[in-house]
């Protein structure tokens, strides 16, 4: 999966790729869904909601540009799978989650697994996480209106936010906003992508 669907394509960050060739993602799908685990395309996990295709959680977390040492947030941790690709790099790692039925099962293969640097909980991801911050890297895995302000402010100084943002009826970006002073940020498109609606206080109602 990793040779052929995510570095070929142009994924070349060595930390991302040795993550994903850890992580057994066949752990993080639904029973029956397991022979489809290394199909690179987004598979259901209940809820309405997906498990990401392996490509694009290599893509994000390579634009995020994430060293062993950082503090990372994720939003919309769905399966888990994305923060237990993420805690094989980073110190530490927060996910939240919309739904307490699958922020349990997250949790449980986590255990499973022995990644014991991240933590998830149920709740709004546009307002992040403050009391945990700031991050390095915030990944958020929905497309959002506009980024949040919240999760802007929870950067800390030349941290990175990668975050799809629709523009129009549907059309997607994938964007990377970095902070670079208390109150400056740049920012940039990195390509069209397609997720679930980001759900929540600063995102759609």
């Amino acid at each position: 999966m990793v040779t052929r669907q995510i570095e070929r394509r142009g994924v070349r960050d060595r930390h991302v790729l040795e993550a994903m060739r850890t992580v057994p993602r066949e752990v993080f799908v639904d029973p029956g869904m397991e022979e489809f685990a290394y199909e690179d395309r987004p598979l259901p996990i209940g809820d309405g909601q997906t498990i990401s295709q392996p490509y694009i959680v290599g893509l994000m977390i390579e634009a995020a540009e994430l060293r062993p040492g950082d503090r990372v947030l994720e939003i919309g941790a769905g399966s888990g799978y994305a923060a237990a690709v993420l805690s094989r790099i980073a110190t530490s790692v927060h996910a939240i989650e919309r739904h307490e039925a699958l922020t349990r099962k997250a949790e449980a293969r986590l255990a499973r697994l022995g990644y014991d640097n991240v933590t998830i909980r149920t709740g709004d991801g546009t307002r992040g996480w403050a009391e945990a911050g700031p991050f390095d890297a915030i990944l958020v895995a929905a497309g959002a209106p506009t980024a949040p302000e919240s999760l802007k402010h929870q950067l800390a100084i030349g941290g990175a936010l990668v975050i799809p943002v629709q523009h129009g009826d549907r059309h997607q970006t994938l964007t990377r906003i970095r902070r670079t002073a208390d109150d400056a940020w740049d920012e940039e498109e990195l390509g069209a992508v397609n997720f679930v609606p980001l759900i929540g206080a600063e995102g759609w109602t």
